[in-house]
């Protein structure tokens, strides 16, 4: 097998555009990043597919932007498999979609179990992808043969992927559902900006006292300039597991912190002052983080028996109707509603209840209209019955 040449300059690229352009049909789109070596989510390896055209490996860091590129493929359908994985990083340097196929929110549509390209390519095509090199770090330079074989297969067979994905959605009647998922995908905003990022810290709910919480967000605050200014994945630097135990720690010097055994990773003791800094702010801070975050979160769905009796009865029974709907339209439940939606309405109905206003309620928190018209009949049936039974019948039916 000949090898396969990564395009890196800019006027290979000029070229590429061109050739794409004169191909053929829906244009097969993958990127491949290096999450977890790195901090930034960019596209280190960015392949395209076109019958008629060929296959296309881009090196983007020395491209820069795809504007020519985007120009030229806009109107035309891009094909991905789990395309908000790589919407971001293609829209980073110029490159986005107006139409796309997703070739794993299909599979998902269809109720397959199992959505991996690997195990979607073997069930559909018949052909085995091996995926070995799914999780490497793709900022390596020069890049492997083996890897770049595996990344063209990647778009090569997305095409012929798509077409029998797409025969099905027909099969099944769900192809008008698949294409407002679609569409859905590209509106999505999928840089959402948290505003207390910290706290996604694995192992912060175990941490008790609100300045062993302080300190937790100073060591996560620190830890994240270290490796935004190094593009070094954070946890490749100081596992969270180890900011964790410092905070519960609270060791009382910079000796006692290096003493720490939980306090690991390869920046543990060469950024030791760095560390030791962000424990005394968090010891010393008057900015004090309260125990649980803001935003309006609802409580876990454990505890609502106890602080909204008729909300827990009204999500049993909804829930308990949306799961029979999912099996019989052979879609999971979670892309048939979201849980949370389904919270949200249970937790704050409409005042009268009943499809129109249920439909409503749905609709104002995000779901689409295939969805509404699947589930809201059903769910306000639900909602009526758990009101006339009441609590002590859905905690007797859970």
């Amino acid at each position: 097998m000949a090898d396969h040449h990564v395009i890196a300059t800019r006027d290979e690229y000029l070229e590429a555009v061109e050739a794409i352009a004169a191909g053929n049909g829906p244009v097969a789109v993958d990127a491949e990043r290096a999450s977890g070596f790195r901090y930034s989510q960019r596209a280190y390896l960015i392949q395209v597919f076109r019958r008629g055209s060929g296959t296309f490996l881009f090196d983007p860091p020395p491209i820069g932007r795809f504007d020519e590129l985007n120009a030229a493929i806009a109107d035309e359908e891009w094909v991905l498999h789990a395309a908000t994985q790589d919407l971001t990083c293609l829209r980073e340097v110029g490159l986005d979609p107006k139409h796309v196929f997703d070739t794993e929110l299909a599979a998902r549509l269809l109720g397959m179990p199992r959505v991996g390209l690997g195990t979607v390519v073997e069930e559909l095509l018949g052909i085995h992808l091996a995926k070995e090199h799914s999780a490497a770090d793709w900022s390596t330079r020069p890049l492997p043969e083996p890897w770049l074989v595996y990344a063209a297969l990647d778009v090569e067979l997305l095409p012929d992927l798509r077409d029998a994905i797409a025969a099905l959605l027909e099969e099944q009647g769900k192809t008008g559902i698949a294409q407002q998922e679609f569409a859905d995908e590209l509106a999505r905003d999928l840089k959402v900006v948290r505003s207390e990022p910290w706290r996604r810290l694995s192992g912060i709910h175990s941490i008790r006292g609100i300045r062993n919480l302080a300190v937790a967000r100073e060591l996560w605050l620190s830890r994240d300039e270290l490796a935004r200014t190094t593009d070094i994945a954070p946890g490749r630097l100081v596992p969270d597991a180890s900011l964790t135990a410092a905070a519960k720690a609270m060791p009382e010097t910079k000796r006692g912190l290096a003493a720490l055994r939980e306090f690991n990773g390869r920046a543990s003791r060469t950024e030791l002052d760095r560390w030791w800094e962000a424990i005394e702010a968090g010891r010393t801070t008057e900015d004090l983080p309260v125990m649980r975050g803001n935003g309006d979160t609802l409580p876990p769905p454990r505890a609502w028996a106890d602080r909204n009796p008729e909300a827990d009865a009204r999500l049993k029974a909804a829930r308990a109707a949306v799961t029979a709907l999912s099996e019989e339209l052979s879609i999971p439940i979670e892309n048939l509603l979201t849980p949370e939606t389904l919270r949200r309405v249970a937790w704050a109905p409409p005042a009268e209840i009943d499809a129109a206003s249920i439909a409503a309620a749905l609709a104002e928190w995000g779901a689409r209209p295939w969805q509404i018209e699947a589930t809201s009949q059903s769910i306000a049936q639900a909602f009526v019955e758990a009101n006339q039974n009441g609590p002590e019948t859905a905690e007797a039916d859970s």
